[in-house]
């Protein structure tokens, strides 16, 4: 059973300061506690400059004993990060999670993999030998990807966001809805409207 007191606790945590540290987390649905939405924020000086980029974290039974899962559900062109589902190869959301990291720490862990990527243990192998043979190239096809995928669903999201919270909904829930209908402005005030 997930210790819900604690992932409440992570959730106000890793909220307190988003402007500063560039990652938030919100329930995906609105009520799972288990089902988790990240938001990363690309790190400056690197390809992703400029984008948001969307995590897709389940919590297991165990945690925090066990690792989160999480998934890029935004596609993005890195060595480590798979490019056709969003695997992420990173060892702490494998068999270096310890309890005493945090859904924080590792959102913050994904970011800094953006800024440095480890292409000797890759998860995508066509990116690694792009990155290790045609760093321009690769580096050109990860801000395209970025331009392509992160910005232009986020540019438009803050606006919807800040719109619909004016109305009065709660801004947690507000994101979650407009990720449930993939930004649909309408749908999610319909569905927020019936709450």
């Amino acid at each position: 059973m997930v210790d819900v007191s604690r992932v409440q606790k992570e959730l106000t945590e890793c909220n307190r300061d988003r402007e500063v540290s560039g990652v938030s987390i919100a329930l995906h649905d609105g009520a799972n506690i288990s089902h988790l939405t990240g938001t990363i924020a690309g790190p400056a000086d690197s390809p992703y400059e400029g984008g948001t980029f969307t995590i897709d974290i389940r919590l297991p039974g165990g945690y925090p004993f066990e690792p989160p899962k999480m998934q890029f559900v935004t596609k993005v062109w890195h060595p480590n990060i798979s490019s056709q589902n969003g695997a992420i190869c990173l060892d702490i959301l494998k068999d270096q999670w310890s309890p005493a990291l945090t859904l924080k720490t590792a959102l913050l862990s994904l970011q800094a993999l953006l800024s440095s990527p480890a292409p000797d243990d890759p998860q995508d192998a066509v990116v690694a030998q792009q990155y290790l043979r045609d760093y321009p190239t690769f580096a050109a096809t990860a801000r395209y990807w970025t331009e392509a995928f992160a910005k232009s669903a986020s540019t438009g999201m803050e606006e919807k966001v800040q719109k619909l919270v004016e109305m009065g909904f709660p801004e947690e829930l507000v994101r979650s809805t407009l990720k449930s209908v993939d930004g649909d402005e309408n749908m999610a005030l319909e569905k927020l409207c019936s709450v």
